[in-house]
């Protein structure tokens, strides 16, 4: 079986990891699609965060992966997407949760906060870990619910039981 296509995108606060990264995703048989940045030069991260999360947003990307040098403005402009759903994780349990119960599509990383073998560990977890669907599916539905309504330039009104 063919393995997906990851798209990854980085500023120069990601640059470093970005290159660990792509090495570790090909040696697993992932092709990777690298529309960041090629240096460690300053450069600002929502040009790159915009070809990850318009990717994924568009349905050209199952998943991607966003680095700056804290992931927090990765995840803020990703999130700003329809349809994705962008999770800074700094553990192997949050990568693990965040894929459970979230279906995350994108995952944030900081290159300067995050160990290169941590950020290995999180992101192995994150590629292997399955969304297990059940009562997950209402909290993603109402999320999409939320994006559909925010997309129409009103605020969301939730309604129905907070259960």
């Amino acid at each position: 079986m063919e393995k997906e296509i990851i798209w990854i995108g980085n500023d120069h606060g990601g640059y470093a990891l970005k290159l660990r990264i792509i090495e570790y995703l090909k040696d697993k048989g992932y092709h990777v699609n690298d529309v960041g940045c090629d240096s460690t030069e300053i450069v600002r991260y929502p040009y790159f965060a915009a070809k990850v999360a318009g990717a994924v947003s568009r349905g050209e990307a199952a998943r991607g992966i966003l680095i700056c040098s804290t992931g927090i403005g990765m995840s803020i402009i990703a999130n700003k997407y329809r349809r994705v759903r962008a999770s800074l994780c700094a553990t192997t349990y949050l990568a693990k949760m965040t894929r459970a119960h979230n279906d995350s599509n994108i995952l944030c990383l900081g290159g300067k906060t995050t160990g290169e073998f941590e950020a290995l560990d999180i992101l192995e977890t994150w590629l292997t870990t399955e969304y297990l669907g059940g009562r997950h599916d209402i909290s993603v539905g109402l999320i999409a619910d939320a994006e559909q309504a925010m997309f129409g330039d009103h605020a969301w009104e939730p309604s129905g039981p907070m259960r």
